[in-house]
């Protein structure tokens, strides 16, 4: 009877004793995960203090790289240090250092910003966001965003516009030419409504293709609006005679740009052109892509970090070309692979021209040309000249460029 009795009892507390046992295994991995967090988060105070004593600054990023091959994205910390641009990248799925601090060419201060792209060793991280407060309060105060236009009567001034851009330390993170309807004109000055220039505010500014763009830089709104100047293209021409609108605005409402008054009318309009989800259709400012008697151009990533858009445009305008579209991409490897697939076993320079086209926003031109007609890409490709800029000095800023099929 005990013999029995005993058998009963281990039959019966069996369940329980594996339930304990189970328990306590998903505690102890439970326990070793909060452990490992721990570690890492105590790491990166001390990393940061021990900085902070020496007097060096670090930011980290959450960033993103999507491999091809396993087709899986993984995530990373990526620390930059100012002082001598060196990265260090952290693992965050494997729990360890992946890159030992290094300096990388390509990659500077003004580069890091929420959704841009960025490579690193040939890896396209994508930034998705502030790692520590830190990072967020001091990148945050240095870049901000403000949404900027180039209305229909000086769009073919772009070039002119883009340099004083570009000289006054605005970076172009977005940038499209699209053709306003009426309903998307009367949705973008809603606030106008009911005014009495209301009418033909909408008459003007769907009269031709504009420009839109986002730019970042220190105090961005307040910068943008100083460097647009008065409303009134006469009165800037009077008290601001360097500002945009003095010099390539005509009158009141014929005054070259608009700029968004505040933080929330940036971040709406900004929206609006460039959206971050989907919206309806009748909303989305079309492209002005002809796709006839045309030619691809395109002012490749280097050229842009340079800051020479203005200057190229210019130039491709005084030839007798007309750009009659034009937007900023950012392209990944397999995206660079295809567009560049007629050069691959072609010319040795191939692997390269992959890299520099994946290594930072991009410029994308529709060229086109009443003067030369169908004649149009055989003579954008002698303007631009060869692709070894040794062999044309004067295009040392390598516009490439390839016939749109």
């Amino acid at each position: 009877m005990v013999s029995d009795r005993r058998l009963g009892d281990k039959c019966v507390f069996q369940p329980f004793i594996v339930q304990r046992r189970q328990l306590r295994t998903v505690s102890a991995m439970g326990n070793k995960v909060f452990i490992i967090a721990l570690v890492v988060a105590l790491v990166a105070i001390s990393l940061n203090n021990y900085l902070k004593r020496k007097g060096e600054t670090r930011y980290i990023f959450h960033t993103e790289w999507y491999d091809p091959v396993s087709a899986t994205v993984n995530k990373f910390h990526l620390s930059f240090f100012p002082r001598d641009r060196s990265v260090e990248m952290y693992d965050l799925r494997a729990q360890r250092l992946f890159l030992k601090r290094i300096p990388v060419e390509g990659v500077e201060e003004r580069d890091l910003y929420l959704g841009n792209t960025i490579v690193v060793l040939s890896r396209q991280l994508k930034i998705t966001d502030y790692a520590d407060a830190f990072t967020r309060e001091q990148i945050t105060s240095k870049r901000q965003r403000t949404f900027a236009m180039v209305k229909p009567d000086a769009v073919h001034r772009l070039g002119e516009i883009v340099d004083v851009i570009q000289s006054r330390d605005f970076e172009i993170s977005q940038m499209k030419m699209v053709q306003l309807t009426r309903l998307q004109a009367a949705t973008f000055y809603r606030e106008h409504e009911g005014r009495p220039f209301f009418e033909s505010l909408l008459d003007y500014i769907t009269s031709g293709p504009v420009v839109a763009m986002e730019l970042i830089t220190t105090n961005a709104v307040k910068k943008w609006r100083a460097t647009l100047g008065p409303t009134d293209s006469q009165e800037a021409r009077s008290i601001a005679p360097e500002s945009i609108r003095a010099l390539f605005g005509k009158d009141k409402q014929l005054n070259a740009g608009h700029g968004s008054d505040s933080d929330i009318s940036a971040i709406r309009e900004i929206e609006f052109f460039f959206p971050s989800s989907k919206i309806n259709d009748d909303l989305l400012p079309q492209t002005t892509a002809k796709l006839a008697n045309n030619t691809c151009g395109i002012i490749k990533p280097h050229a842009v970090s340079k800051g020479h858009i203005g200057s190229i445009l210019k130039a491709i305008k005084e030839e007798e070309f007309d750009i009659s579209a034009l937007q900023i991409f950012r392209m990944d490897k397999v995206q660079s692979e295809e567009f560049l697939e007629v050069y691959k076993g072609v010319v040795s320079e191939y692997p390269g021209m992959v890299q520099q086209l994946m290594s930072g926003p991009l410029v994308a031109l529709e060229i086109t040309s009443g003067v030369h007609g169908p004649q149009t890409p055989i003579k954008f490709r002698e303007f631009v000249g060869p692709a070894d800029p040794v062999s044309a000095p004067v295009l040392y800023y390598s516009l490439w460029s390839s016939t749109v099929t």
